[in-house]
């Protein structure tokens, strides 16, 4: 867990970056920090691992102040990924991953096992990769490393600082779903700074909106789309009431049992945080009737079918709303 009491930060030049922040990241949730350029929510972020420190007010992690951690302690338990991957270009993959296990002085053979597991984890067969350079990778391939790199020395918190922002469109989209499927396996207590809503909606737990170095509304996505606190935060969320963009749960059956009364083999299940779009992408490559709706626990908490899908979209065309 990680709580924000009262942070303030005040530059040399006068500059007030974070101005009574207060926050509670719990463990194992994806908060992600959002809002206009200028607003500290990169400053918020770097006072985690004491990249920068506050000027007034505490940070805790397990409710232990950040200040009273060794620096090398802090840092070697927190990942950071960066937009600028910043793999060392002239050590291989396996040696880029395995630097902060060496400085925790891991076993060669516990190092080893780490480095397979993470590299499978992302889709990079390890027996191809390890032996490359970063310079004989894509951007997208670069990134999943710097991610795995993060991840190299079972951090508790992971930090990412607008990570996928200097990708391609698809490299970007598949690194999301990449991230979502990690947090299911891992479940890491994860901070995230975005400028790209339609992400934080799709990856996040919590959205934490802020404005001139404070919160404005910290809220479920769903929460925040559908219960806007005030005219800001209305406006920065923006047009997002394409039905394609709303959550499965506006078509779910939560009526488990009369639904799906039995347990099937490779079922395929739609996450809760998926979008319609993302459903109905799901529903459409699989030949099955209905869809269980899974937590991330991958507990089923509903239910969803194609037809009542198509129901809904028909109804909301009816009604006036832009299907396209």
């Amino acid at each position: 867990m990680i709580t924000f009491n009262d942070i303030t930060k005040t530059f040399p030049d006068g500059t007030t970056a974070v101005d009574q922040f207060n926050l509670t990241v719990e463990k194992g949730e994806l908060m992600t920090l959002i809002g206009p350029s200028g607003c500290g929510k990169t400053t918020t972020m770097k006072m985690i691992n004491r990249l920068i420190d506050p000027s007034a007010g505490t940070i805790y992690i397990d409710g232990k102040p950040v200040s009273d951690y060794s620096i090398h302690e802090l840092r070697w338990n927190i990942g950071y990924v960066l937009q600028q991957i910043a793999l060392f270009p002239h050590m291989t993959i396996r040696e880029n991953i395995q630097v902060v296990p060496e400085l925790l002085k891991w076993s060669k053979k516990k190092t080893e096992k780490r480095t397979d597991e993470l590299l499978d984890m992302v889709g990079l067969d390890p027996s191809t990769f390890k032996k490359r350079y970063p310079r004989e990778l894509s951007g997208g391939q670069q990134q999943r490393i710097g991610v795995i790199r993060a991840l190299a020395a079972d951090p508790d918190i992971i930090l990412m600082d607008e990570p996928f922002s200097a990708l391609d469109p698809i490299s970007r989209e598949q690194l999301q779903i990449d991230i979502d499927k990690l947090q299911k396996e891992i479940k890491k207590t994860i901070v995230f700074v975005t400028h790209d809503m339609d992400e934080a909606l799709k990856m996040s737990d919590r959205i934490c909106l802020m404005r001139e170095g404070s919160v404005v509304q910290c809220d479920s996505p769903e929460q925040l789309m559908k219960h806007p606190q005030n005219d800001f935060v209305e406006e920065f969320i923006g047009n997002r009431q394409s039905p394609w963009l709303k959550s499965v749960q506006e078509v779910m059956k939560t009526d488990v049992h009369s639904l799906y009364e039995q347990e099937q083999e490779n079922t395929v299940t739609i996450p809760i945080k998926s979008t319609l779009e993302d459903a109905f992408t799901i529903i459409q490559s699989a030949n099955q009737a209905v869809f269980p709706v899974v937590d991330n626990d991958q507990k089923i908490v509903g239910m969803v079918t194609r037809d009542e899908m198509l129901h809904y979209f028909y109804q909301q065309e009816k009604e006036g709303a832009s299907i396209l």
